[in-house]
């Protein structure tokens, strides 16, 4: 019985192992030292979500990312249909373990979340906040200048992802509203 509590005494909780990883395998946090990593976990927040629980919503003012350390989070967008002028939400994409979104809150000042983010099943996310960055640009410059120049990296090839896949789409739309060789008139 002794064996028993000075076992359980001294075992790592194995959220605290599941953290570690996920945050150690972040790529805005991939950069840090061990010691770096352990003040981040000491920031963010950890949150189980529900099947089907709302996380944030298009439109609301964002305050800060979140990262999927176990579930799924579905990503949506309102749509305003034409045909019945009723909002719709149109499916992005799902997110899995490891995966991180809204980051673009951490730098803007008063900005909006541009989609719906929901949880598919039970989810867990941390949440990593603009106050929380704030204190670690306070508190110890250098790993917020590697937080920064990560999350730079991160919204950088996001916004060329953007460009090229609305260069993409420009050039199909050209090439629908061309008539064909085909059509005769």
């Amino acid at each position: 019985m002794v064996n028993y509590i000075w076992e359980n005494i001294f075992r790592r909780n194995p959220k605290d192992a599941e953290v570690d990883t996920v945050l150690a395998e972040n790529y805005i946090f991939k950069a840090l030292s061990k010691a770096e990593l352990l003040f981040v976990k000491s920031l963010v927040h950890y949150r189980i979500y529900k099947p089907g629980e709302s996380i944030f919503r298009q439109g609301e003012l964002g305050v800060g990312m979140y990262i999927v350390v176990r579930g799924n989070v579905n990503i949506t967008v309102e749509d305003l249909s034409a045909k019945d002028e009723l909002m719709q939400d149109v499916f992005v994409t799902r997110l899995t373990r490891g995966d991180f979104f809204g980051e673009i809150a951490l730098v803007e000042q008063t900005g909006r979340r541009t989609a719906t983010a929901t949880a598919a099943d039970e989810t867990i996310l941390l949440g990593f906040f603009k106050p929380d960055l704030a204190e670690i640009i306070e508190r110890n410059p250098r790993t917020g200048v590697k937080i920064l120049t990560r999350l730079g990296e991160v919204l950088g090839r996001r916004l060329k992802e953007t460009a090229e896949r609305f260069t993409e789409v420009k050039r199909e739309l050209r090439e629908l509203a061309q008539p064909s060789p085909d059509d005769k008139t």
